[in-house]
């Protein structure tokens, strides 16, 4: 086939797949897929050679509600966005390392940022995050509970977090607060 240059977007419903054909046998190998999920900006990477690289989805176009103590489930946590609205202090146990590993697909490796928003609450509606069976605190949390193992994230204005699971298996994460 013919090369093609385009001066607009190129556009597909059902993805785009680079392909290598061998020049003997002819057989057509799938180097890589864009499906309709995939999203990458500005992406800039010189020498890369990464065996597990994961994008995130910043826009968190689905995400949870939980206004009272409770254990979240994986596929709130899998959101990546978790929303409070309590007048009341709240705990939020993380899913267990296999329930959310499983939920998200992970492998070692797996990286998954976690916004909890309690900006919506009012007077003492603290929001105090744990983590489950099969999550630590990492130990950048664990060495400097004041910043990166802050799990309490305040009422308000100031009441958005953000906190990095990485997996060091399919079934086990570290938690870090990273904002």
């Amino acid at each position: 086939m013919a090369n093609s240059t385009f001066s607009g977007p190129v556009r597909s419903q059902n993805g785009f797949q680079t392909v290598s054909i061998d020049p003997t046998t002819g057989a057509v190998t799938t180097t890589s897929t864009l499906g309709v999920t995939t999203s990458v900006t500005n992406l800039t990477a010189t020498n890369l050679t990464a065996t597990n690289l994961v994008f995130t989805d910043q826009n968190h176009p689905t995400t949870a509600a939980i206004n009272a103590t409770a254990t979240a489930t994986a596929a709130e946590v899998a959101t990546g966005y978790i929303t409070v609205t309590s007048a009341t202090a709240v705990t939020l146990t993380l899913p267990t390392g296999t329930d959310l590993g499983t939920a998200i697909g992970a492998t070692k490796g797996t990286v998954l940022d976690l916004y909890i928003d309690n900006t919506a609450s009012t007077s003492s509606g603290a929001v105090t995050v744990a983590v489950a069976t099969n999550g630590i605190l990492s130990s950048a949390a664990a060495d400097t509970p004041g910043s990166f193992g802050d799990l309490t994230v305040a009422v308000g204005a100031t009441g958005l977090a953000r906190f990095t699971i990485m997996f060091s298996s399919a079934t086990a994460y570290a938690f870090t607060r990273t904002a």
